[in-house]
């Protein structure tokens, strides 16, 4: 069992800064970063597999961590 260690700045920032740098680009809701030993987990929802994959790549640029899981549901449109 892996057990989440202090990410490299807060957790809440990340996901705070990944949310600004998919602004206008892709419609991602509820989006959470877990860090672990090996990386990043990402939780949330988004419109379309587009979304889901442009938040992973740059969750991966913002953190500078690898990608453990992208657990991202994708749900369409939001109501």
């Amino acid at each position: 069992m892996t057990t989440a260690n202090a990410p490299p700045a807060d957790t809440e920032s990340l996901a705070s800064l990944v949310r600004q740098r998919l602004a206008g680009r892709a419609h991602v809701y509820d989006l959470r970063l877990v860090v672990l030993d090996q990386g990043v987990v990402l939780e949330g929802r988004a419109t379309c597999y587009y979304a889901k994959q442009l938040a992973q790549h740059v969750a991966m640029a913002v953190t500078g961590l690898p990608l453990v899981a992208n657990r991202i549901e994708v749900c369409g449109e939001r109501s």
